[in-house]
């Protein structure tokens, strides 16, 4: 008997959900920072095995927004609750439940989907304050199933998939195996080169940052692919520090980026960036319809 179903990754910003994912189909396919609200779409992923195809979507962090962007960031996030067969809850383990996790299980409670809450980050903690989190996430919600796991380490991240075979409904393979994205290269990339931004800038600039690859084709007979992308912020400061003295952080961006689009692509990576100040740009319908937040 064949399974497959949809699983949604949900919880607060910065909880591990991208790292969760990436272990689980191992595939760097979503990217992961330190800095709150990395995901700003739903992102695909699937995984297929001899026995079932388990279809995850990534979805931002829910928060409180504070502009249009965050606003699409937080619909996309609820919608995916109405759609999927499980969802699967992130917490930090070394955090009782916060006024953003309420918020969370509210939405929680106006679907009928089972949920997982799956405690992360337990090499941080120790086992008493673990169970203590753990039996007060209990009284909030009648989870279907709670797994403590450590997404970098990869510590019982196997039992979640065990658990996610028992609930999902029998079904056809909706992907060919080797599938394991539905998102097109062109945002894979892109998505790429903003956590590398996100990793290598300050503070001031994570969030004001949208990258959009404008052009990217094949090298006929060189085994190379030309990747020419767009850099926005908000502000010519912004602009500065992305460029960095004399070039030499957007440089240090590429070079980053490229090494992981050439591992995402299996081939040699020709990479032109350019960074454009376009003012207040997560408020404008138009601009945040031309990145794809729409």
């Amino acid at each position: 008997m064949f399974k497959s179903g949809v699983a949604a990754i949900v919880g607060r910003p910065n909880v591990g959900k991208s790292t969760l994912l990436n272990y689980m189909i191992g595939e760097k396919l979503t990217i992961i920072s330190d800095k709150p609200q990395t995901t700003r779409n739903r992102i695909t992923c699937i995984l297929t095995t001899e026995e079932a195809q388990i279809i995850f979507l990534d979805t931002p962090g829910l928060h409180k927004p504070r502009n249009k962007l965050g606003e699409y960031m937080v619909k996309v996030a609820v919608e995916s609750l109405r759609e999927v067969d499980v969802i699967l809850f992130l917490v930090e383990a070394f955090h009782p439940p916060g006024r953003g996790d309420e918020y969370v299980v509210d939405l929680l409670r106006e679907v009928q989907t089972p949920v997982f809450l799956i405690v992360n980050k337990t090499d941080m903690v120790n086992q008493g304050e673990l169970e203590a989190n753990e039996r007060l996430y209990r009284s909030l919600y009648d989870f279907a199933e709670i797994i403590p796991v450590s997404a970098v380490l990869g510590t019982n991240v196997p039992l979640i998939l065990e658990k996610l075979m028992e609930y999902l409904p029998e079904g056809p393979q909706y992907y060919p195996e080797d599938m394991i994205t539905e998102q097109p290269e062109r945002f894979v990339v892109s998505e790429l080169i903003r956590e590398k931004i996100l990793e290598l800038t300050r503070d001031e600039v994570p969030h004001s940052v949208a990258v959009e690859v404008e052009e990217m084709k094949e090298r006929k007979g060189k085994n190379m692919v030309y990747i020419r992308a767009t850099i926005f912020v908000e502000k010519n400061s912004q602009k500065g520090i992305i460029v960095g003295k004399e070039g030499k952080m957007l440089r240090e961006i590429g070079g980053k980026a490229r090494q992981d689009i050439e591992r995402l692509l299996g081939c040699k990576a020709f990479l032109e960036l350019w960074v454009k100040v376009r003012k207040d740009w997560r408020n404008r319908d138009r601009t945040l319809k031309d990145l794809g937040y729409s």
